[in-house]
């Protein structure tokens, strides 16, 4: 049986916890029990946010907002990491910038090439 399969039976059998909802953490503690999930201790400078009310969800956006001031990075940037970790080349990094090129998140790619140049 597949994982996304293994989900669905899990979630047909879950109970809702006292707060009266389905909880993740049922779910990756019945994967832990079938020996199918790694599990890590998240390092120091990492942030785990809670987004499951209004309240949480616009407090997570502020913070990432904030760090991506900052740092002038984005958050969880795909196309960024996927060329980082060499899954995607620079020609195909660039052809999604040019394509998101109007939603200001094509120019930030496009933008972390010429950075990319410059330090190479």
């Amino acid at each position: 049986m597949e994982l996304i399969e293994r989900v669905l039976e899990i979630a047909k059998n879950l109970k809702p916890s006292p707060r009266g909802e389905l909880e993740i953490t049922d779910v990756n503690k019945q994967y832990l029990e079938w020996g199918v999930l790694e599990v890590d201790v998240l390092g120091r400078g990492t942030a785990w946010l809670d987004t499951g009310t209004f309240a949480s969800l616009q407090k997570a956006g502020q913070f990432v907002e904030v760090i991506e001031e900052r740092q002038g990075l984005k958050a969880g940037c795909i196309q960024e990491i996927a060329h980082e970790q060499g899954f995607i080349d620079a020609d195909s990094l660039e052809k999604i910038g040019i394509e998101l090129y109007k939603s200001g998140y094509g120019r930030y790619l496009l933008d972390r090439i010429k950075i990319e140049e410059k330090v190479v």
